[in-house]
């Protein structure tokens, strides 16, 4: 085994009788498995397994495929248990608050102008989330 990686193949000698003269002719055979037509099918395998990974990646990028919304984008989150949270999502020029249970979204409220600005700080949503509630249950 060590012989097909150190580049030298192995040679076989065949004897052929010529049918005319009787005279033996040397032959040399050469193994069909050596080191060079095994690089030549690992060059192969990687340049298909590449440009399979290349068009996977260039039809991702640049397709219509489903999660490439940019209208829609997640402004803040705040966890309330270690499996439910409070999430702002702005959609265009509303924004919504989502409640996000395990299996389960359900909108909570819906503001028509924006609770807080998107890139905020996230201490600022918790804050303001509490003054837009005290002022919803003042009404």
């Amino acid at each position: 085994m060590a012989a097909l990686f150190t580049g030298v193949s192995r040679v076989a000698m065949a004897a052929e009788a010529d049918t005319k003269g009787g005279v033996v002719v040397p032959r040399t055979v050469v193994d069909p498995i050596n080191a060079g037509s095994v690089m030549q099918l690992l060059a192969g395998l990687i340049l298909v397994v590449a440009l399979i990974l290349l068009l996977g990646w260039l039809v991702k990028r640049y397709s219509g495929l489903p999660g490439q919304n940019r209208a829609l984008r997640v402004v803040a989150s705040l966890p309330l248990t270690t499996r439910e949270k409070l999430v702002l999502v702005q959609a265009g020029e509303r924004q919504l608050l989502l409640g996000v249970a395990p299996g389960r979204v359900s909108l909570l409220c819906s503001y028509d102008e924006p609770l807080i600005e998107p890139g905020a700080a996230m201490g600022e949503f918790a804050s303001r989330l509490q003054q837009a509630i005290s002022r919803k249950e003042s009404e």
